[in-house]
């Protein structure tokens, strides 16, 4: 008689499906590097490792990200490659892992139908995806924060484990700093009436503790607490001091490179863009979904719809903090409204699933649904053609940044003549990780600075020059190759000139 095959569940369970999610995200969509924020921190993490300061002062460097830094500095020895390799991959479960957060969120408020299709909406929103599979530090950090909104539904109140998952995507972003804040100021109310086990030691009070001993007990967990919920802060101000001397770089350094390069800011353009850059991810089938799940879970699941929109009102509101603070207004940035809006939809077309003594509102809702995921299958064609049409693209990034590799590997590009001057600040990371040098020494020809001696890389074709940059609406200043370097090597996607007297 044949055994029953028993498959793995629990955590064993969803640390096999977020693995193999990975493997499928990698296979399916053929694409996977590092992208120019990472690049730089990667960059920046070799140079800490190599006893060296991080060179954050380059003209339109990315802000410093700590833990990214930290995760270079760990990477170091094992070279440029590996490191840019491991860096994919754990982009890649990040991706995979936030849509197995979704999906266990989802089921936690309206039922596990209603998590899996949000599960999957996340998964196969196109920017979500382009960003993931580039290892932006953007998915990581959502996948922390989802990860803290988890903990705190099945475990009210949870205290240390929240503000931990919330302290790591703090030295990934800086809104996670507020959502610290605020998680601990929702603690104060609760916290000296209920019985809390301690943020060190897991133990709960003892029964018949005195009164002035549990005072102090309480007190003292929730200076635990406090200090917990400034640490991400104070690493990022104190590495910011360090480095520059400026404990505020990263948020005066931001604001003038998102002026330079003209990028949407200010709190005048919230009205505008921030629905705008989430109606981007989500689309129009999943936001009408979303609203249409709002609105059925307020009616007959309202303390599961209150626990929703209560982190998107959150997730909006600083947001618009940092708009404000003169931040861009990037898409990335809504990836948090994003991931409710995709479980607020599924819960539009499923949540019906967790009604039980009502058949009336039961068929209203699962007409709703009906209606909802008509509309889903109906955007489905356009998505996917949305989605390759993105992975293509980025295919061929990723073909141009792998033959500018190649020309190091093979020695046409290396600092024995002087520094490497680049057309436009996109190669500059990539180089600068590769070669082991600090950004200083890839020269930006779109500067004005001339080099008198090193090597040049010019783009091989305007199909080059027109894929490999970092945004196409980036301010461009002509530049041709330095008088007197010569031709000294060549690929199918770069020029290499080369003048060492």
């Amino acid at each position: 008689m044949a055994g029953r095959i028993k498959l793995p569940t629990g955590r064993a369970g969803a640390l096999l499906a977020i693995i193999g999610g990975a493997v499928l995200l990698r296979l399916i969509g053929g694409v996977g590097f590092a992208n120019y924020d990472t690049l730089y921190a990667l960059g920046w993490g070799g140079q800490l490792a190599r006893a060296q300061a991080p060179a954050y002062e380059i003209p339109v460097a990315p802000t410093p990200h700590p833990l990214v830094e930290a995760l270079g500095a760990l990477l170091e020895p094992l070279g440029p490659r590996a490191a840019a390799g491991v860096t994919v991959w754990l982009g890649l479960l990040a991706l995979s892992a936030c849509a197995w957060v979704v999906y266990a969120l989802g089921s936690e408020w309206f039922g596990r139908p209603a998590g899996a299709l949000a599960g999957l909406l996340i998964l196969t929103r196109v920017p979500v995806l382009s960003y993931g599979v580039r290892a932006y530090v953007d998915v990581p950090y959502l996948l922390l924060v989802l990860s803290a909104v988890l903990v705190e539904t099945r475990r009210p109140r949870a205290g240390a484990p929240v503000l931990m998952l919330l302290a790591l995507a703090g030295l990934l972003r800086p809104e996670a700093w507020v959502f610290s804040a605020l998680y601990w100021l929702y603690l104060l109310p609760g916290w000296k009436t209920t019985p809390r086990p301690s943020a060190t030691t897991g133990e709960g009070a003892r029964p018949g503790t005195p009164p002035a001993s549990a005072t102090a007990a309480w007190q003292g967990e929730l200076l635990k607490l406090a200090l917990l919920a400034l640490s991400a802060p104070l690493v990022w101000l104190l590495s910011d001091l360090a480095v520059t001397g400026d404990p505020l770089w990263s948020l005066t350094n931001t604001r003038h490179t998102a002026q330079a390069l003209g990028r949407v800011r200010g709190i005048a353009n919230v009205p505008e863009y921030i629905p705008r850059r989430i109606g981007e991810i989500l689309r129009p089938s999943v936001l009408a979904g979303g609203a249409l799940g709002a609105a059925l879970s307020l009616l007959w699941l309202r303390r599961a719809a209150l626990s929703a929109l209560a982190v998107a009102a959150v997730a909006l509101v600083v947001f618009a903090v940092l708009a404000a603070a003169g931040l861009p207004i990037n898409t990335r940035y809504a990836f948090l409204l994003a991931a409710i809006g995709c479980i607020l939809c599924g819960a539009g077309a499923l949540g019906w699933t967790r009604l039980r003594d009502d058949p009336a509102r039961k068929r209203w809702w699962m007409l709703g649904g009906a209606i909802v995921v008509v509309a889903l299958l109906a955007a489905t064609p356009g998505q996917y053609r949305a989605a390759d049409r993105e992975l293509s693209k980025l295919a061929r990034q990723q073909h141009i940044e792998g033959d500018l590799v190649a020309l190091v590997k093979d020695g046409a590009i290396s600092l024995r003549c002087g520094k490497v001057g680049v057309s436009n600040h996109a190669p500059i990371p990539l180089l600068a990780l590769y070669l082991k040098t600090s950004p200083r020494n890839i020269v930006n020809a779109q500067l004005g600075r001339v080099q008198g001696r090193g090597v040049y890389v010019d783009p091989a074709s305007r199909e080059v020059e027109r894929d490999y940059v970092l945004d196409p609406h980036d301010p461009v200043v002509p530049v041709s190759v330095p008088p007197g370097f010569r031709e000294a090597g060549t690929n199918r996607s770069w020029l290499i000139f080369r003048r060492c007297a």
